[in-house]
């Protein structure tokens, strides 16, 4: 199975735990990393060159951090520029259709702040509905989300041990319609 990362983070090079993801799944066969903001820092997105690189991968990974319990701004704008109608959905759209997509996301907040009755209020896989929505509007398959808590305070043996988790989390996850959630950083 080839996997497609597509990472979304206006400042990676400050960010730990994402350009440490980064460099762990550059290493991994059958996976290519793609980072939104080296390519695009004028905005300008590549519709043709992006659709052209999900054709030819099985299962797309968005890794971003969360921002406003949602996505970047640049992530934002590549799902409305990139998943065109007659192309991602509609007549003709069926060119993600029954691939997989899933996402792994860093947050600030710890772990407990995403629980209801948290900080936060609700947990991740709430808070990444309309994630999930996108791939079944699609008609892929949606995995368990991959999360990582407290990044602005990870040590570096837990960005260690959640480099390797994500590499066991993306070898082994599977898409089901109860698919739980993979927490790292408690």
């Amino acid at each position: 199975m080839k996997t497609l990362i597509i990472v979304a983070h206006p400042d990676l090079q400050n960010s730990r735990i994402n350009r440490a993801l980064v460099d762990t799944m550059r290493e991994q066969p059958d996976t290519t990393v793609h980072v939104l903001d080296e390519l695009y820092q004028d905005k300008s997105i590549d519709v043709t060159h992006e659709q052209g690189l999900l054709e030819r991968h099985d299962r797309i990974i968005f890794q971003y951090p969360l921002y406003w319990y949602s996505t970047p701004p640049l992530l934002k704008q590549w799902f409305d520029e990139v998943l065109a109608y007659g192309w991602a959905f509609g007549p003709g759209g069926e060119h993600l259709k029954g691939k997989e997509i899933g996402i792994a996301i860093s947050t600030a907040g710890t772990a407990a702040s995403y629980q209801p009755g948290g900080y936060n209020l609700f947990t991740i896989r709430d808070i990444a509905k309309p994630m999930e929505a996108l791939a079944n509007y699609v008609g892929a398959h949606y995995l368990p989300p991959f999360a990582i808590h407290n990044a602005n305070h990870i040590t570096d043996e837990q960005i260690a041990i959640s480099q390797e988790a994500y590499v066991d989390h993306l070898r082994s996850v599977k898409h089901v319609q109860t698919s739980g959630l993979v927490t790292i950083n408690k």
